[in-house]
């Protein structure tokens, strides 16, 4: 059976536009006023789900979301890092941060490791094609990234290199195992 999971990331927060590992901060006022403007610009779908953090709750409503929270599309769980720019880790912790952009295991800051992340959203994705449908998410960029990745099959270190800008739409259908991806639609009205 096929499913259409689209994955749109929140609107900007304090934390993206300071470049800090995110914080569970609210939606800024320009990010909340954004993602209202977009209100309107999505595909219909069977089922809505957004991710618990406050940023992915508040675009999911600002959007006119009926999204319900799940908690396995929870963002990237970076233990003591979070709240931190990655300057200030590289300059306190250049060991550790090396080991986490390089290493795939490493959790060096005692959260999640980046294929622990891609073990739980791959297993969510997965878990979907049973159900078939059409299914509207918000989630975190790292969760669009590593969904990506999982979903073509791509080598972890793959995540380093995509970008997934704020409002944006990412589409994987998929069937069989196989999926296709239609990335980056900005939501415009």
């Amino acid at each position: 059976m096929t499913v259409r999971v689209m994955l749109v990331s929140p609107a900007r927060n304090a934390a993206l536009r300071e470049v800090r590992f995110d914080d569970e901060g609210p939606l800024d006022e320009a990010g909340a006023r954004r993602a209202g403007e977009a209100a309107g610009a999505l595909p219909g779908a069977d089922r809505y789900l957004s991710a618990p953090a406050v940023r992915c709750r508040q675009t999911a409503t600002a959007l006119g979301l009926p999204a319900a929270p799940e908690p396995a599309l929870s963002g990237w769980d970076l233990g003591h890092w979070r709240g931190r720019t990655l300057q200030e880790l590289s300059e306190e912790e250049p060991e550790a941060v090396a080991a986490w952009l390089s290493d795939p295991l490493a959790a060096p800051h005692g959260g999640e490791s980046l294929d622990g992340l891609r073990e739980r959203i791959g297993g969510w994705l997965e878990g979907l094609e049973a159900a078939g449908g059409r299914l509207l998410v918000v989630a975190d960029p790292a969760v669009v990234r590593i969904a990506v990745v999982h979903a073509l099959a791509l080598g972890t270190e793959a995540f380093w290199r995509l970008d997934v800008a704020p409002l944006t739409l990412t589409e994987l259908s998929g069937r069989a195992g196989r999926w296709n991806l239609r990335c980056g639609r900005p939501l415009e009205t």
